[in-house]
């Protein structure tokens, strides 16, 4: 199995079962139940960092819960199974009017996000994973990132994302291990954030591993690797390539369930060491209808 199929599953997993999924539900739960927090209209204007009851994703910009913003959004990418969860094909193809780009969902957004990456960059990343080549035992990690992958393609990240949600499967076009090496960062990332209101009890681990279906020992291994490690946020954003911090903190913020401080101040921290600016995070906030970080 290739990371970018380990991605797709532990996103889908992490959003339903802890993330942004979560939040939507509760929110519709409240509302059957007539508990709803008060509309955008009767909170405070200000952001996430300023208001302790962050579980509420109504509020300023484009944040909503019912219909359109996040729901059609999770709709896609999670419920999808026509054309890689977005309209039209998986992969844009030469009739694609964004040649080069997934159309809609998560991965769609995802592609947006990268247009100011460095060229070059996955390369950093991945040699960083290869630094011993000369050794006669790959590493574990290594080993994650050549499996199920292909030297070069024509897809772009959010493709082969998209496709593998839709499939709940690997993608039709096997990914490059700069890709891979991507998707492992990504899947390190939405654990992270996933743990920042505190540690994952064994219950929450065997809960999220549960969601994350038929994943192979090594991936398995990784990922309670990732479970295990400390919550680091520097250490996180030291691994990303120039140009990736926006996507990077897209994944992180999937997986936030928005009700803890920690939480807040997890993201404020990621932010800042990846370098963005309060526009530019208050803007990936919009592009998912959740609440602004910021005020």
């Amino acid at each position: 199995m290739s990371l970018m199929k380990s991605l797709a599953r532990v996103a889908a997993g992490v959003m339903l079962a802890k993330g942004i999924g979560a939040v939507m539900k509760n929110a519709q739960n409240r509302q059957r139940q007539g508990g709803s927090r008060p509309s955008s209209d009767g909170r405070s204007s200000g952001g996430l960092l300023d208001d302790l009851l962050g579980s509420n994703t109504g509020g300023g910009g484009n944040r909503n819960t019912g219909s359109g913003g996040l729901a059609d959004m999770l709709g896609q990418v999670l419920g999808g199974r026509s054309g890689g969860a977005g309209s039209g094909s998986a992969y844009g193809g030469a009739n694609s009017p964004r040649r080069g780009q997934a159309q809609g969902g998560l991965g769609g957004i995802l592609d947006q996000l990268s247009t100011g990456a460095a060229a070059g960059g996955l390369g950093g990343l991945l040699g960083g994973i290869l630094g011993g080549g000369g050794t006669q035992q790959p590493s574990p990690q290594e080993k994650l990132v050549q499996r199920g992958s292909q030297p070069t393609n024509d897809a772009s990240f959010g493709e082969l994302f998209n496709d593998a949600i839709a499939k709940g499967d690997e993608p039709e076009i096997a990914p490059t291990p700069e890709q891979n090496a991507l998707a492992g960062l990504m899947l390190k990332a939405m654990i992270q954030a996933a743990k920042s209101d505190g540690e994952i009890d064994e219950k929450e681990k065997a809960k999220l591993m549960s969601e994350f279906g038929d994943l192979d020992e090594d991936e398995r291994a990784f990922i309670r690797d990732q479970m295990s490690a400390p919550v680091d946020a520097a250490a996180l954003a030291r691994e990303v390539p120039e140009g990736y911090g926006p996507q990077i903190y897209l994944m992180s913020l999937m997986a936030i369930e928005f009700d803890n401080r920690k939480e807040a101040e997890y993201l404020h921290a990621l932010a800042e060491n990846l370098g963005l600016d309060k526009a530019t995070v208050n803007g990936i906030h919009d592009k998912v209808g959740v609440i602004n970080l910021y005020a």
